[in-house]
């Protein structure tokens, strides 16, 4: 049985969701402060979390930086804030995935499915060799990148991003193959999670980030990682 942490702090909200996820097969450990976030998922080890940006103590994106920096474990971030920004933010700081409140709980339980089915496992990457294109190489196995030698640091979805964007070195993708593979074929966000992702990965891989060489944007279309 799959476990969820619940960090949410309208009571209304959290029992809920509490019972449609119990429904759906999870086991759910909920906390309603942000101070609390942090040793409950120690005590918890859930295999996902469902953060509210919004909390008392300690507010959801440091809980989600302070995770991301320990763990991989998948966050899916809530939020009753419309602006982009603050979607990007959390998207930035290694959430896999947000959803802005109000929100259909049939939605969230697909979308966490569908992180869940894309957590990769460590028996599925054993066998996994080193991939390199353009003066990047990645490698599963070790979870690590280099960029023309030197050691560069990725959140969890933009290293599977940029993996399957080296592993796919020279092909156009469309923006639909991307999500799919990497969000899962039943995604059902919008394309702006892919967008943040792509944006981010050129500031951390390319030498102008505004002129980027090795992640080529085909317009209309989608994106091709340069194999040179």
């Amino acid at each position: 049985m799959p476990k969820l942490l619940l960090v949410e702090d309208e009571k209304s909200i959290a029992e809920g969701l509490a019972i449609t996820l119990e429904a759906e097969g999870f086991q759910v450990a909920w906390v309603k402060d942000g101070l609390d976030a942090i040793p409950a998922w120690e005590r918890v080890r859930p295999d996902l979390v469902v953060l509210d940006l919004m909390l008392p103590g300690m507010s959801g994106t440091e809980i989600c930086r302070t995770l991301r920096s320990r763990s991989d474990v998948p966050i899916i971030m809530l939020t009753a804030r419309e602006a982009e920004v603050d979607r990007v933010v959390g998207l930035e700081l290694g959430a896999d995935d947000y959803v802005t409140k109000p929100f259909s709980t049939r939605e969230l339980v697909a979308r966490i499915k569908a992180v869940l089915r894309r957590a990769p496992l460590a028996e599925q990457l054993e066998d996994e060799v080193p991939v390199e294109a353009s003066g990047v190489r990645v490698d599963r196995v070790r979870h690590e990148v280099q960029v023309d030698g030197s050691p560069v640091d990725l959140p969890p979805k933009e290293f599977e991003l940029l993996a399957y964007l080296v592993e796919h070195a020279g092909r156009v993708l469309t923006r639909g193959q991307l999500i799919d593979g990497i969000w899962g074929s039943d995604y059902v966000g919008d394309t702006k999670t892919l967008d943040v992702h792509i944006r981010r990965l050129r500031t951390r891989i390319e030498s102008d980030p505004h002129a980027p060489v090795r992640i080529q944007t085909v317009r209309g279309v989608g994106y091709r990682f340069a194999d040179r």
